[in-house]
Formats: structure tokens, sequence, C-alpha cells
């Protein structure tokens, strides 16, 4: 079956077919004809001029070679058909009229040649826009196809044939920027007219194209017809809009997420920012980024040290990330992280690329949440103190009861005669170590009771748990649990909080007695202790012969609100996990044996000690 599109190309080519086969034998039988026709009628008649029309005929099929000979054979059948035909006429007149013919079939034969040659100059010129692959094609002022190269057949897949006579707007119903009244007009006004078009092609799809239009005029100046060229850039358009949507989506996502981007190129100062770090600095987009402007914002506090990130960057063409501080010119304060990452650049040297966030609300939520752990925290070592009020209590009254009773005999002693005062001295002397005993006691309370923000210094760990076994003593003596502290000779100190890791030894002790108190068989013995670790550490230790923790879930009694307890708060060994943490340091549980469990924790060393381990074991 054949197709649409052969019977297209057949009825193109039937023109050809019919001027190839037919055209050559009307040719033939007309010149026989005029030849008959000539010698049958009188000699100053003038038929052989006939011929001219077989010679214009004949041009269709007949190149220049051709039509020679073709003009030549006219010629002889004039001049013997003049020779058949001279009987009882003049001479004169049959010559006349045999050499007018044969120059107007040799005229003739002269122009139609010319006229070949001309259009095929036309057709090769013709041929040549066919190389090109832009869309070209010519309308006249009604917008009527005259002319459609091999570049419109391919891209529109319209054959010429199907092109040639069809409006053009109407075939690719064409989409313009403006009204076509508009451009018109300016077409008509400069000749010219430039801009981007929307066709529809022939299978349906849609093709953007840079269009072109040239007026053609005639020798009056009238226009007679238009020549529009149009590129094809439908797949730039698309990679145009892709990279705008990206564009857009990456300007909104660091606006979302107020992050910016930048380029630093170290040879040749030159310094990128993207629409949101100009909102991070604060600066318009109409200004050129630069070092200058940088440090104009950095806050002082932070100046040399963003100076000396630049001088070392810029030597050294390594990665780098950098927190520091801005200070805008309202006065407000915002904090930065950036990080950058070292690349060559196209024409050598390095060019860093990297991105600036601004962390200041997260640094505002940082500083609330460490406000916030250090009121629970504060919280918690209070509500440990209640529950342990009862022991404090008769902590305090047992040396406050001993010092009363020491004060009577002394006034006795006082009384006597004569007075016997080595004996008053002995028990003032007593007097005063109850004293003593009892303001330390109050100290611990206060100290443990006080709100105050955290702060780092050198800390002994021993004496941390001694302070912390000082003040829960009664506490154990009145669950019945015996205590035995084992704490390693000649142990480093750490860098810490002592309140607040007093506040962690409190908790691990409370919950052992807690632990322990439901335990009606066998011996409630805790033991508490510290050592140095292997891996440059101090740790500490407590052990009970409570019940025991879940070997597969010993991670749950640190998680927020969860308690045995059945008015607990659940909150004490996540805080004390948080403070261990936040001192560099880990809490972790294991089970015990026979019975039980061990809570345990590991601090780093004094930074400064930890640097003398480090220094000893390289040399």
């Amino acid at each position: 079956m054949r197709t649409e599109q052969s019977r297209i190309e057949d009825s193109a080519t039937s023109p050809t077919i019919f001027m190839s086969r037919v055209l050559p034998v009307i040719c033939i039988a007309i010149t026989v004809v005029i030849f008959i026709v000539d010698i049958m009628t009188p000699g100053d008649s003038a038929v052989a001029v006939l011929y001219v029309g077989v010679v214009v005929l004949a041009a269709k099929v007949l190149q220049k070679r051709g039509l020679v000979l073709a003009s030549l054979g006219f010629m002889a059948l004039t001049a013997a058909a003049s020779l058949l035909s001279a009987a009882g006429q003049s001479p004169v007149i049959t010559l006349s009229t045999c050499v007018l013919s044969m120059a107007a079939n040799g005229v003739t034969t002269f122009l139609t040649i010319q006229g070949q040659s001309m259009e095929m100059v036309l057709r090769e010129q013709a041929g040549l826009l066919d190389l090109t692959h832009d869309t070209v094609f010519v309308r006249d002022m009604n917008d009527v196809i005259i002319y459609w190269n091999r570049g419109a057949e391919e891209l529109y897949k319209w054959k010429k044939a199907e092109a040639v006579g069809k409006s053009s707007h109407q075939l690719m119903q064409t989409v313009f920027p403006l009204p076509l009244e508009e451009i018109t007009a300016e077409l008509l006004r400069t000749d010219r007219w430039e801009g981007e078009l929307v066709h529809t092609k022939r299978d349906g799809t849609q093709a953007t194209v840079a269009s072109r239009w040239s007026v053609q005029r005639d020798a009056r100046g009238h226009p007679v017809a238009t020549l529009e060229t149009n590129n094809d850039i439908t797949e730039r358009k698309q990679a145009e809009e892709a990279l705008r949507r990206s564009d857009a989506y990456l300007t909104e996502a660091q606006r979302l997420s107020l992050t910016g981007s930048f380029g630093w190129n170290v040879s040749s100062g030159e310094i990128t920012w993207s629409e949101e770090t100009f909102r991070v600095f604060g600066y318009d987009q109409t200004i050129k980024p630069s070092l200058d402007l940088i440090l104009q914002r950095v806050h002082p506090t932070d100046i040399a040290q963003v100076r000396q990130l630049i001088y070392d960057a810029s030597r050294d063409g390594k990665d780098w990330k950098i927190e520091h501080q801005l200070l805008m010119p309202d006065g407000s304060v915002k904090s930065v992280h950036v990080v950058a990452r070292a690349a060559e650049a196209r024409l050598g040297g390095v060019e860093f690329v990297g991105a600036i966030m601004d962390v200041s609300a997260a640094k505002r939520a940082e500083e609330a949440l460490r406000q916030a752990q250090a009121e629970l925290a504060h919280i918690s070592r209070v509500t440990a103190l209640g529950e342990l009020a009862a022991s404090i209590a008769h902590e305090v009254n047992q040396p406050i009861t001993g010092m009363v009773a020491n004060a009577e005999a002394a006034l006795g002693w006082l009384k006597a005669e004569p007075p016997n005062l080595d004996r008053v001295r002995e028990i003032l002397g007593q007097v005063v170590n109850d004293g003593m005993r009892v303001g330390d006691v109050i100290y611990r309370i206060r100290a443990l009771v006080r709100k105050a923000p955290p702060r780092m210094a050198r800390v002994d760990v021993n004496e941390v748990v001694l302070d912390v076994v000082t003040l829960t003593r009664s506490e154990l003596l009145r669950h019945g649990v015996e205590l035995e502290v084992e704490l390693a000779t000649d142990l480093p100190h750490v860098d810490g909080d002592r309140i607040q890791l007093q506040q962690v030894v409190l908790n691990l002790i409370l919950n052992a007695v807690e632990a322990m108190s439901g335990v009606d068989e066998g011996t409630r013995e805790m033991r508490i202790g510290t050592r140095e670790e292997a891996s440059n550490g101090v740790l500490v230790w407590v052990r009970d012969l409570g019940p025991g923790l879940d070997p597969q879930d010993v991670d749950r009694p640190f998680e927020a609100f969860y308690t045995t307890k059945p008015d607990g708060l659940g909150m004490g060994l996540a805080i004390s996990r948080s403070i261990i943490e936040a001192h560099g340091g880990r809490l972790w549980a294991t089970a015990n044996e026979p019975r039980g469990a061990v809570f345990q924790f590991a601090l780093p060393l004094e930074r400064r000690q930890r640097a003398d381990v480090q220094n000893n074991a390289v040399t």
C-alpha cells in the first residue's frame, strides 16, 4: 500500500516525466506541420516564423547545444521550404521572407539560451540555500509561500510541494511576540525585523526559532516579497529555561537556608557573591565584593583571626573553614559559618568556592538550650538535695549536738575551783572541729544549690567523689548500704565544672541506693572508685548489688523522662550524660557480677597534662 508521502513525491515528479517523454513528440509534430504549411503557402507568407514557438517549447527539454542544433535545423527547413515554394514568386520577396524567418529563429534561440543560463544561475543560488541548516522561505505580501528550502523541509517536515502556495502563518500556526500588525509596520518601515517566534511542525510539536525578515522591493520601491530565515533555538531555550529554574531554585534554597555562596580567585583578587551572600553581609548587590568589604563587617574581636585565615589561605591554597561574628551597621551581631574548597583556576593559580551560612538563630537557640539545660540541671540538683534532706539534717544536727554538749562541759570545767583550763582547751578544740564539720557540710550544700553558669577549671576527681560521699554518708547509713571507696593515687586532673561533676556523682550514688532499697536478700553493698584510663583519661565507676539492668536495653535509663521511681522525673541520668558529654567524655552502664549494675563515666585529661602525655609518647 502506497503511503501519502510517496503519492506526494509522484505528483511532484509527474510534470518532469511529461516534459521528458511527451514534449519532444509534440515539438516534432509541430515542426512537420509548420514545414508542410510553409511549402504549401506563398513565399511571402513567413510561416517559418512559427519555428520560434518550437524553439521555446524545445527549451523545456533541451540544453544549449541541443537548442543550437534544433535552431540550425529549423533554418534549414525554412530554406528548403523557400526553394520548394519559390515557383511564380518574386525571388526578392521570397529571400527577404526566408532571411526574416531565420533571423527571428536565431534571435529567439539566443534569447532562450540566455534565459536558460540565467535560470541555471538562479537555480544554483537557490541550491546554495538548500545547503544551510537554517530554514529559508519566501512569501509574498499576502504571506503566501513562494519558495521553501530544504532546511525548512527538515525542520517543519512539510515538503516544498506541500508548503508552496500556503499561508505561512496559518500553516505553522505562528505565535508572535507582538501583534502581527505592529511587526508588519516595523518591517515595512525599516525593511527588517528580528525576533523569536514559536512555530508548530507537521507532527504537532512546537519549535522556537530566532527569525529574521527582510523585504524585497521592485524597481519602483514597492514591496513584493518577504525573505524569512529561521534558526531553531528550541534546545537552547529549553536549556536557558532549565538554567533559569535552577537558578531560581538555588536562590530560593539559599534564602530559606540562610546560606550564600561565593567564589574567590586568589591571583586576580576577584570575588563573586550570590544574592544571599549580599544579604548576609548587608550590602547592596550593585557593590562589587572585595576583601576590604568583608573585613569591614567582621566583628573587632574576630578581625585578627579572619586576617590570619585570609593570609594562610592565599599562601597555602588549601581548604578552610571558620566561624566568626559580623558587626552590622545597626549594631546587631551575626554569627556566620564559612567553608571553602580550593580548586585550580581556569588561568592558573588557586580559586576558592565556598558557602557562608548565617547561624545566628542556631547560636541563639544553642545558648537558650544551654541555659535551659543549666536550669534543668539546677532543678535536678535541688531535687536530689531534697531527697537528702533528712540525711543532711542528721549530718548537721549531730555535730551541733556535740558542740552544745561540749560547750556545757566546758562551762562546768570553768566553774571548778580551780578551773581546769587544759580540759577546757581540749573541749573547745572539739567544738571547733564540730563547727568546721558543720560549715563544711553547709558549704557543700550551698555549692550544689548555687545557680551559676558552668565554670571550667582544673578539677581533682577524687575530691569531687569525697565531697559527695560526705553529703550522702547519712543517707547510706539510713538505708543500710555499705560503701567502699577505692580512689586511685596520683590521679591526674581534668578540665571540668566541679559542681556539675558533683551532681553526676551524687545522682549515680542516689540511684544505686534507690536500686538496692528494694533488695531484701544479701548485702547492700556499693563500691565507688576512680582510676586512670589507658586512653589518657580518668574513669569514675559506681557498682551496686541491686536488681540490675536489662542486658538488651542498657541505654534505656539514659532516655529523658524514663524512670522506675513512682515519684521520679526521669531526668537525672539524661542530664548526667549531657553533662559528661559536654565535658568531652562519655557515660554508660553495664551489668555487674553476680548482680546489680555498674555506672561509669570517663573524662579526658586536663589539656596541659594531655599534651605532656603526647610529648612523652613521641619521645
